[in-house]
């Protein structure tokens, strides 16, 4: 039975300041691996579940107040309290926490950050606030003191806090503020510096509140220039006042909202400008701070949403072409920020504020000024517009599709995305990444809607292929009319670099509207030719649009890409870049692998046959010997598709073996005449009671005469063909001194299925595919003293085994 010195109840305090009661447990104390250190752990006596871990932490400040409590503060402003039921169990786990900070027990704070002649009771949040000292010049000193002194402790805070408020202490502060400037009293002023700041971070709304009214804000701001660290004061309130100007690109005639955006402005300065880098606490401390300017956003996004005269007259002057460009870039930088602060919205009310930018004509506004000269316009008009489709894609679809019904393609939106997109002239395309960003976005099926009547996915990729597809592939079909491109300078490289990374994702996500656009514009054929460019990240990205390409195992883009002979700028690359282990040789060889564990049939027998003498050499890895059995191994059953057939019979019977059919085998086997058959000879299984040996043998015979037939016919055939054709690959390549071979036709005499030598041979020796005579005496199935023994397989995935009997067959009928 746990001890009840233990048993303790878990408070922390909530946003309210207001202590919650989060379950009664029992504590211990342990070193904990994942916190890396000793921690204080409590579980709940109702199901043992964790209600706390805590790492006792060197410097945190813990405290034991009324002999049965420890509160303490988490790094997150997080505070904590243990109510113990007994204090011996109190003094128990406050022994621990001493022990590891290495302080005295005998002590009731383990850190000396608050007063420790004050008492602060854990329950008694009404206690008698803070007496703040009168707010006078000499006791500014006395007054900084308390402050820093109130800021470790979370009551002392808030104690402090409602003094402040209570007492319209900070508007007193701010007149002395003037009495020392007037005086110039440094000393005084290093004070109210500290003073204003320790204010900021006791994260009070109604504070804030004060301190950025119209009337004491750049008082505020004051105070801030005078840091004690700095040998000069800053001129915040100069900038403030001088050198921001504050523009109405269209006049606001509500006070209320031009107070908003003057407070905004001011407030958003003090955080990123004035207010030093909080450190980490500080940084939780400011919560507040941000929230202010949170809700200030709203409220300004808000009121002028709600003012229809203003978007009226702000669209109108957008697109009115007697607007000079100054003023149209200053709407369309008001329309930016607009925008900006948008993202700070509830999603239903975000939802609300582009409705009502949509029914205010702000994509057709967005086609006018994109359309524009000015670079700066278009930048912003850009940035509005991935506000615009990160929103809603389908509301930009939905335009851009209405339009194509009454304009040309040349002036449609997505269009001129595209024409910015390839005209960027920043040396890094920083533009062009964002705008291939949007067209992503703007083609993935996967946040297009579906509904009863229609699919928005066929409507705007049939849209998409028909009008602006022609005009993103552009740049690659200029540049990729010779075998090498025909400009390899490093912006077109990183443009075409782009382009291709949209097409790779138009291929894995759009089927056969790329895969139509792709065959009907010898696509492939095109991007293959950047194999030959000079950026290494280029000819990549032509590789990685092939690859993926090969892997949706398509048969209509496999035979496109044997028509074409599409593998040789990828052989060529490979031969081209040598004994180099680099990104490029590895994907080019995961590329061949994968078509030999996909086992893809067409393109390894592609590969084998036009290009084999170029790779057989190839021997650090095994993909290419291992491609050459797979094609073997194919060329066999092709040829031999009765023998194959009766494989898949043997495998029938090895699978499915009941008693029955056993003793129905057994009993023919022992049966046959064995005086009918040669000593040694193998014999075939009678899985067809009704066939003997001559009903095999014949169709075998015949298949063995129409093979030798065939291959006449190609010897001939091939004699009189020009191997310059494109029945064979058009490229040659000189091997190194070793090798000595030139990649041409790879289909010669020597290498003719069933010829003496080659790979698919039946009867050349060392071939993978041939049986010696002694093999043939130790076939899987065989006669020996008069007894006939029944096939045992011992391991059906054995493809050897698989195929010895019908090979060992063929080497019977080649013997006799």
């Amino acid at each position: 039975m746990t001890d009840t010195r233990r048993r303790v109840k878990v408070y922390t305090l909530n946003e309210d300041r207001q202590w919650d009661d989060r379950g009664t447990g029992h504590v211990s104390s342990g070193y904990v691996e994942r916190l890396k250190g000793m921690s204080l752990l409590v579980r709940a006596e109702s199901d043992g579940s964790l209600l706390l871990e805590s790492k006792i932490n060197p410097n945190t400040a813990y405290q034991k107040q009324q002999d049965t409590l420890i509160v303490w503060s988490e790094a997150e402003n997080y505070d904590l309290a243990l109510s113990f039921q007994e204090k011996a169990g109190c003094d128990e786990i406050w022994e621990k926490i001493c022990q590891v900070q290495g302080k005295d027990p005998s002590v009731d704070i383990t850190q000396d950050l608050v007063d420790e002649s004050e008492e602060e009771r854990f329950d008694d949040m009404s206690s008698p606030g803070l007496e703040l000292p009168s707010c006078e010049l000499s006791r500014l000193e006395e007054i900084a003191e308390l402050v820093a002194s109130s800021l470790p402790s979370p009551l002392r805070r808030e104690k402090l806090a409602l003094a402040l408020e209570n007492e319209g202490y900070i508007k007193k502060l701010l007149e002395i503020f003037h009495v020392c400037e007037d005086l110039e009293n440094t000393e005084g002023l290093h004070h109210l510096y500290e003073i204003i700041k320790g204010i900021f971070l006791l994260n009070r709304t109604a504070l804030f509140e004060v301190m950025f009214s119209e009337e004491c804000i750049m008082d505020v701001i004051g105070c801030l220039e005078y840091d004690p660290s700095l040998s000069q004061s800053r001129k915040h309130r100069e900038f403030l006042t001088k050198t921001a100007k504050f523009k109405e690109v269209i006049p606001i005639s509500d006070p209320e909202l031009k107070q908003k955006i003057h407070q905004t402005y001011r407030v958003q300065y003090i955080q990123d400008m004035v207010l030093p880098t909080p450190s980490v606490f500080e940084e939780n401390m400011l919560s507040t701070l941000h929230s202010f300017i949170f809700f200030n956003k709203v409220e300004i996004v808000g009121m002028l949403q709600e003012d229809e005269k203003f978007l009226t007259d702000l669209f109108a002057q957008l697109t009115d072409e007697a607007t000079d460009e100054e003023k149209r870039q200053e709407l369309v930088n008001f329309l930016k920020e607009f925008c900006a602060f948008s993202q700070t919205l509830q999603p239903q009310n975000r939802d609300a504020f582009f409705k009502t930018l949509s029914n205010m004509g702000i994509l057709p506004a967005l086609e006018v000024i994109l359309g524009m000269d000015d670079a700066q316009v278009r930048s912003a008009a850009t940035d509005i517009f991935s506000y615009l489709v990160e929103y809603n894609p389908s509301m930009v679809r939905e335009f851009v599709m209405q339009e194509a019904q009454q304009n040309d393609d040349d002036i449609l939106l997505i269009n001129l995305i595209i024409e910015h997109m390839i005209c960027d002239t920043d040396p890094e395309l920083g533009g062009a990444v964002q705008l291939m960003g949007l067209l992503r976005t703007l083609v993935d099926p996967e946040n297009m809607l579906a509904t009863a009547n229609k699919t928005e996915k066929t409507e705007f990729l049939g849209f998409f292929y028909k009008h602006c597809m022609h005009v993103l592939t552009a740049p690659l079909l200029a540049n990729t009319t010779e075998e090498k491109p025909s400009k390899d300078d490093f912006q077109t490289a990183q443009l075409l670099a782009l382009i291709l990374e949209l097409l790779t994702f138009c291929v894995e996500h759009h089927t056969y509207h790329i895969k139509n656009y792709i065959i009907n514009k010898d696509i492939l054929r095109r991007v293959l030719v950047l194999m030959a460019s000079s950026h290494a990240f280029l000819a990549l990205c032509a590789l990685r649009f092939k690859r993926k390409i090969i892997g949706l195992k398509d048969e209509f883009y496999n035979r496109y890409i044997m028509k074409s002979f599409l593998f040789e700028p990828v052989v060529k690359a490979f031969l081209s870049n040598g004994s180099r282990y680099n990104l490029m040789n590895s994907a080019i060889i995961e590329m061949f692998e994968f078509i030999r564990v996909e086992d893809i049939k067409s393109l390894t027998a592609h590969v084998i046959e036009n290009y084999w003498k170029a790779l057989e050499d190839v021997d650090y890895v095994q993909t290419f010997k291992g491609l050459k059995l797979r094609y073997e191994q194919q060329r066999e059953r092709q040829d031999n598709p009765k023998l194959d057939s009766m494989r898949s019979i043997l495998r029938n019977h090895r699978y499915r073996r009941d008693a029955r059919t056993l003793e129905d085998e057994e009993e023919m086997w022992f049966n046959t005449d064995e005086d009918d058959m040669e000593d040694g000879e193998a014999v075939v299984p009678p899985s067809d009671k009704s066939k003997n040996d001559e009903d095999i043998m014949d169709p075998i015979s015949k298949f063995m005469e129409r093979k030798k037939f065939k291959e006449n016919e190609e010897k001939e055939v091939l004699l009189k063909t020009n191997l310059s054709g494109r029945q064979s690959p058009s490229f040659k390549l000189s091997f190194s001194s070793s090798t000595k071979a030139n990649l041409t036709s790879q289909s010669s005499a020597s290498n003719l299925p069933g010829s003496p030598g080659s790979p698919g041979s039946p009867g050349s020796p060392g071939s993978p595919g041939s049986v010696s005579k002694s093999t043939s005496q130790t076939a899987a199935i065989t006669t020996k003293g008069g007894l006939v023994g029944l096939v045992d397989y011992p391991d059906d995935d054995d493809e050897d085994d698989e195929e010895s009997l019908p090979l060992s067959q063929k080497a019977k009928l080649e013997s006799s």
